[in-house]
C-alpha cells in the first residue's frame, strides 16, 4: 500500500479535544502510513481545510467542544469538500449509517489499533 498519491504523502486531519486520545489518534494514522495533521476541534479542523487542499481523509472524534460536535463538523466537511473521507469515531454515543455523511465510517471507542489501520487504509484506496 503506498501511503503517497501522486508523489505527495496522504494526509488525515485527526480532531479530537483530549490531548491523550488525540495523540493515540495520531498513532493509528501514523502507523497506517499516512501523515496526520491535528485540530483539538472543529473550528481549528475547518480553518485547516481551508488552508490546505492535500487533506484526504477527516478522522474525528464526535462530542467536542465549540462551534459544533464532530458529526455535524463530518457533514460540513461532506457538504463542502465531498472528496474527503469520513472517519467518526464515539465512546459514548452508537451512530446508524444513516446519520453520517456517505462514503463515512463510523467506530465505536474503544476501538482495536489494528483494525482501525486496515480500515483506514482500504478507505483510503477506493
Amino acid at each position: 500500500m503506498s501511503s503517497e498519491v501522486t508523489g505527495r504523502p496522504i494526509c488525515v486531519l485527526v480532531v479530537e479535544d483530549d490531548t491523550i486520545l488525540r495523540l493515540h489518534a495520531i498513532d493509528i494514522v501514523e502507523e497506517a502510513g499516512f501523515t496526520a495533521i491535528e485540530a483539538g476541534n472543529a473550528d481549528e479542523a475547518i480553518a485547516i481545510l481551508e488552508k490546505r487542499s492535500d487533506i484526504t481523509l477527516l478522522f474525528t472524534d464526535v462530542n467536542m467542544p465549540g462551534s459544533m460536535d464532530g458529526l455535524k463538523l463530518a457533514h460540513a466537511v461532506h457538504n463542502r469538500w465531498p472528496p474527503i473521507k469520513i472517519v467518526v469515531v464515539s465512546g459514548h454515543l452508537q451512530l446508524e449509517q444513516d446519520a453520517l455523511p456517505s462514503h463515512s465510517r463510523f467506530f465505536g471507542k474503544p476501538f482495536e489499533a489494528r483494525t482501525m489501520v486496515t480500515e483506514l487504509r482500504n478507505m483510503i484506496e477506493k
